[in-house]
C-alpha cells in the first residue's frame, strides 16, 4: 500500500470519527422532489442544501441533533434526528405554507407593503453590521447546460462539443466545485484560500468559482452584476420599485414573516421583480427569491437570471446569516442556447469582533498546493450538495474522455483531421499542430491583410510561425515572421520575432525582434489598415503617413514586485521617409491624394524627415496601486483595484545617431482610473503629460503625435485616449504636453428614464478633451453620444456628436462607432 493511500484512509477515518452524516431527500405532499431546501443544524451555521433530485447530505456533530428544514412556500420542518436514524435515508415532506393577510389591517389608502419596507430600509444599515465581519466554510459548485445546440454558425461548423453532448446535441458543458474558507469585512475585503477545486473533465484545471465573485448583499444599495442593480431595501428604493402585501407566516411560532411582492416601476432598469421575505420587528431578510432580464443588464446575451437567498437563525447570537444561495441562468445568441446554476453553501460561521492587521492583504485568493489533485474519497466526505446523477455520470464520463485525450493515439487522430490541408488555406490562414509534443506551426494566409494605402498601392501581409507550450506552467515560446509586399512599390519587407515567457509568477517575457517594415509616424497606428483603405480608395482621403524603419530590437518585462511592472527596450534603427507610388481609387474624382509628408500635405517632394540612423532605450514602469491578485500553483493573476490610479511613468533615450541632432531624452507620465458612481455611470480618466530635453532638431518621427480622427469612423475602443476631431499630425511636438480624457456612461441611468427613448435600451456618454501644447492654444472637445445602440442582442453601434474649439470655435463632427471592426483587423 503506497503512502498516498494510506494518508488518504487516514484522513477518511479522522473525517468520520469527528462528523456524523446525515443523508435523504425533500419532497412535497405529492412525492415531488423540492430543489435548494435551506437544511441546517439548529443554533448553528453547519447547513446544506439541496441538489435537483431533493437529496440531501450533512455532516453533523453530536449524538441527537435538531435539523431545520425551510423552503419558500411551505411550512418549516424541525426535526430530532437520533443517533439510530444515521444510516437511513430519510425522507422528509413539505407542505404548503398558508400565507395569512386577515390580521394585517388593510387601509385603501395605505400600502402595508410599503411600511414594511421603509421599516426594512430605516434598518438597513444596523441589520448590516450584524455580518459585517465573519469566517466561514465556502462551497461553489457551477453548472452549464446547451440544448439543441446547432452544428453550424455562420456557416462555421460547431464540433468541439461533439464528444461531451448527446445525439439531441443538449448536455452539461461545464461542471466545477470549489470548497475554500473566507475570511470577510464589510464593505468589500476579502481572504479566500481554496482547500479543493475541481473541474470535470481536466484533472489538472482549477476552477474559477470564488466567493468575492458572487457576494451579493442586499443590505447594500447596489448588486454588482453587469450593471449596478438596485436593492429592494436600497435607500432609494422606492424610486424603482413597487411593494404588494402577500401575507405572512410564522417560523418557529414567534417570528412573524412577511412575503413581498416586489416589482420595478420601469422594465428598463437595473431592478429586480419576485418576492423578498422580511422578519417582522428587526426587519432582517428572511429569504430572497427575485429575477431580473439581461436586457435589465445591459447585457444582451443573457435571457433572465434568478438569484434566490436562505438566511439560518441563531437564537443563541440573535443572527440571521445567509446559508445558502443559488444563481440561475438562461442566455442565447446565434442560436446558443446556454443555461446554468452555481450553487453556494455557506457553513461553521463566526463572527469576530475584529480580525488581526495582516488578514486581509493584496492576494485576496489562494489555492492550497495540490488542492486540484483532491482524490474522490475527499469530496464524499466533504461536499455538502450531493451529486445528481447527470453530475456523477458527467463526471465519470469526461474523465474517461480525459484519459483518452492525453493519449498520443487520441491526440495524433484529431490532428490528422485538424491538419488536414484545403486550398482555400491558401488565402485564410493554416495550422500544423502536434498536440502530443505540444507544438505547431502555422502560416497566416493573405486574406485579411490585404488592405491598400497610398504608398505601397495594394500590399498583402502573410506569416510563419512555431509556437511551443508548456500547459502546465503556462508558458511558450514563439518564433515567427512576416512578409509584406507592396504591389505599386513593388517591394518586399521581412520582418522576424523571437518570444519567450519565462513563467505565470512574474509573466517574465523576453522579445528579439528585426527586419524591415513599414510604419505611421504615431506608433499607437490612431488610422487602421481598413479604415483608411476605405477612405482612400472611396473618398480620396489617404490620412495614413509612412516610413521605413530597418530595425533590430530586444525588450525585457517582468513584475518587480506586486502592482509594478518594468519594461525596458533596446533598439537601433535606420528609418527612411517614403513617398506615393499610387493614386488608385474606386471612385472617379478630380480630388488628389496628399503627400506622404504629414507637414506639408501638399509639397510631393520636399520628405517628412531625412534617412538616418540611431540607438533608442527606454524603461517604462506601470504602478498599480493597491493591486489585488490570485496565487494558483500554476501562477499569479492580476485583477486590479479599482478604488486607485494605475500610473505610467517612463524614460526614453536616443544615442550613436547619424547626426548629434538626432539624440534627445523623453520623460513622460499617465495616470488613469475607472471610478463607478453608484447606479449612475461610470466615469473613465486619463491624464497624460510628457516633456522632451535636447530636442530642437529631432527627426519627425521620433516627436508625440496625437490620435486624431478625421474618417467619422472608428471602432469602438476606448474613447479616452483620441480626439476624434483632430488632424491627425496638426499638434504633433517635441517640447511638451498635457493631455486629459474623461467620459462618463450613464449605463443607462438617465436614458431608461425618458419615454420612448427608454426603448432604445441605450447609454448617454458625455466626454471632454483637452490638449495643450507649447505655442499653441489649448485645444478641446465635447462630446455627447449614444452607446449600446443595435437591435436584439446586437449591441454593436455607437454614435456620438463633437464640437471643438481652440480659440473660439473650430468645428463639429458625427462619429459612428462600430465595434465589429476591431474583430475585422
Amino acid at each position: 500500500m503506497t503512502q498516498k493511500n494510506l494518508l488518504s484512509i487516514l484522513f477518511l477515518f479522522l473525517t468520520i470519527t469527528s462528523f456524523a452524516q446525515i443523508k435523504g431527500r425533500v419532497i412535497d405532499e405529492k412525492g415531488n422532489p423540492l430543489p435548494i431546501v435551506n437544511i441546517f443544524e439548529e443554533n448553528t451555521y453547519n447547513g446544506t442544501t439541496t441538489n435537483d433530485l431533493g437529496e440531501f447530505i450533512l455532516n453533523v456533530k453530536g449524538e441527537n441533533p435538531t435539523i431545520i428544514f425551510q423552503y419558500l412556500g411551505y411550512k418549516t420542518v424541525k426535526k430530532t434526528i437520533s443517533k439510530s436514524q444515521f444510516a437511513e435515508n430519510l425522507k422528509i415532506v413539505l407542505v404548503e405554507e398558508n400565507f395569512t393577510l386577515n390580521e394585517v389591517v388593510i387601509d385603501a389608502k395605505v400600502n402595508p407593503a410599503d411600511a414594511i419596507m421603509r421599516s426594512a430600509i430605516a434598518s438597513r444599515k444596523e441589520n448590516s453590521k450584524k455580518t459585517a465581519k465573519y469566517n466561514a466554510d465556502f462551497y461553489s459548485r457551477g453548472i452549464f447546460r446547451v440544448k439543441n445546440l446547432p452544428k453550424t454558425i455562420m456557416g462555421q461548423k460547431i464540433d468541439f462539443f461533439d464528444e461531451i453532448i448527446d445525439s439531441s446535441r443538449s448536455g452539461i458543458l461545464y461542471l466545477s466545485e470549489t470548497v475554500s474558507k473566507i475570511s470577510f469585512q464589510k464593505p468589500d475585503k476579502m481572504k479566500e484560500v481554496i482547500v479543493a477545486s475541481k473541474v470535470s473533465g481536466n484533472d489538472n484545471g482549477f476552477s474559477f468559482n470564488n466567493a468575492a465573485d458572487v457576494n451579493f448583499d442586499f443590505y447594500e444599495n447596489y448588486l454588482e452584476f453587469d450593471t449596478k442593480v438596485v436593492s429592494p431595501i436600497a435607500d432609494n428604493a422606492f424610486n424603482y420599485y413597487k411593494y404588494k402585501y402577500d401575507g405572512f407566516f410564522m417560523y418557529e411560532g414567534n417570528k412573524m414573516i412577511h412575503k413581498i411582492k416586489v416589482t420595478p416601476k420601469r422594465d428598463t432598469e437595473p431592478a429586480m421583480n419576485g418576492y423578498i421575505y422580511i422578519v417582522d420587528d428587526s426587519w432582517e431578510i428572511y429569504a430572497v427569491d427575485l429575477a431580473i432580464t439581461g436586457a435589465q443588464m445591459g447585457n444582451p446575451a443573457l435571457n433572465n437570471l434568478v438569484l434566490k437567498q436562505n438566511f439560518s437563525y441563531n437564537s443563541q447570537n440573535k443572527i440571521w446569516a445567509k446559508n445558502t444561495q443559488t444563481v440561475d441562468f438562461e442566455a442565447g445568441m446565434l442560436g446558443v442556447n446556454i443555461s446554468g446554476r452555481f450553487t453556494y453553501v455557506f457553513t461553521n460561521f463566526e463572527f469576530p469582533e475584529k480580525f488581526e492587521k495582516k488578514t486581509f492583504t493584496n492576494e485576496v485568493l489562494k489555492f492550497e498546493l495540490n488542492a486540484n489533485k483532491k482524490e474522490d474519497s475527499f469530496w464524499n466526505t466533504i461536499r455538502p450538495v450531493p451529486l445528481t446523477s447527470e453530475e456523477t455520470t458527467d463526471y465519470l464520463k469526461k474523465d474517461a474522455l480525459q484519459t483518452k485525450k492525453k493519449s498520443k493515439q487520441y491526440l495524433d487522430s484529431i490532428d490528422k483531421k485538424k491538419n488536414k490541408f484545403r486550398l482555400t488555406d491558401i488565402i485564410n490562414g493554416y495550422t500544423y499542430s502536434n498536440s502530443h509534443k505540444k507544438w505547431s506551426v502555422s502560416y497566416d494566409g493573405p486574406l485579411m491583410s490585404t488592405t491598400f494605402n497610398t504608398v505601397q498601392g495594394w500590399k498583402t501581409q502573410v506569416g510563419l510561425s512555431y509556437l511551443k507550450r508548456d500547459e502546465e506552467k503556462r508558458t511558450y515560446t514563439r518564433i515567427g515572421s512576416r512578409f509584406d509586399y507592396g504591389f505599386s512599390e513593388k517591394k518586399l519587407r521581412v520582418t522576424g520575432s523571437y518570444q519567450r515567457k519565462f513563467n505565470n509568477l512574474n509573466n517574465s517575457l523576453l522579445s528579439v525582434n528585426g527586419g524591415s517594415s513599414v510604419n505611421q509616424f504615431n506608433l499607437n497606428n490612431p488610422i487602421s489598415n481598413l479604415v483608411n483603405s476605405v477612405s482612400s480608395l472611396f473618398f480620396k482621403n489617404n490620412f495614413m503617413k509612412l516610413h521605413e524603419k530597418n530595425f533590430v530590437s530586444a525588450y525585457f518585462g517582468r513584475e518587480v514586485i506586486n502592482g509594478l511592472n518594468l519594461n525596458l527596450n533596446l533598439e537601433y534603427s535606420e528609418r527612411k521617409p517614403l513617398w506615393n507610388t499610387s493614386d488608385q481609387s474606386v471612385v472617379k474624382s478630380s480630388d488628389v491624394y496628399t503627400s506622404n509628408n504629414p507637414l506639408l500635405p501638399f509639397d510631393f517632394v520636399t520628405p517628412a524627415f531625412e534617412k538616418h540612423n540611431l540607438m533608442k532605450a527606454n524603461v517604462v514602469a506601470r504602478i498599480k496601486f493597491g493591486q489585488h491578485y490570485w496565487t494558483r500553483p500554476d501562477g499569479k493573476y492580476n485583477i486590479g483595484n479599482d478604488d486607485y490610479p494605475s500610473i505610467l511613468l517612463g524614460y526614453e533615450k536616443t544615442f550613436a545617431a547619424t547626426d548629434k541632432k538626432y539624440e534627445y531624452d523623453f520623460l513622460s507620465a499617465r495616470i488613469t482610473q475607472d471610478l463607478s458612481i453608484g447606479n449612475k455611470g461610470e466615469m473613465k480618466l486619463n491624464l497624460k503629460a510628457g516633456k522632451f530635453f535636447n530636442a530642437d532638431n529631432i527627426s519627425f518621427v521620433d516627436y508625440r503625435h496625437f490620435n486624431g480622427n478625421q474618417t467619422h469612423v472608428t471602432g469602438g475602443e476606448s474613447y479616452t485616449n483620441v480626439f476624434n476631431n483632430l488632424p491627425y499630425y496638426s499638434a504633433s511636438t517635441n517640447d511638451s504636453f498635457l493631455e486629459f480624457h474623461a467620459e462618463h456612461n450613464d449605463k443607462g441611468y438617465i436614458m431608461n428614464k425618458i419615454p420612448l427613448l427608454n426603448k432604445l435600451r441605450s447609454q448617454l456618454v458625455l466626454g471632454f478633451h483637452n490638449l495643450a501644447v507649447p505655442d499653441r492654444k489649448p485645444y478641446q472637445e465635447f462630446t455627447v453620444g449614444l452607446d449600446n445602440l443595435g437591435f436584439g442582442k446586437f449591441r454593436i453601434f455607437r454614435v456620438d456628436y463633437i464640437r471643438s474649439y481652440q480659440n473660439g470655435y473650430q468645428g463639429d463632427a458625427v462619429l459612428f462607432g462600430l465595434k465589429f471592426l476591431n474583430v475585422l483587423e
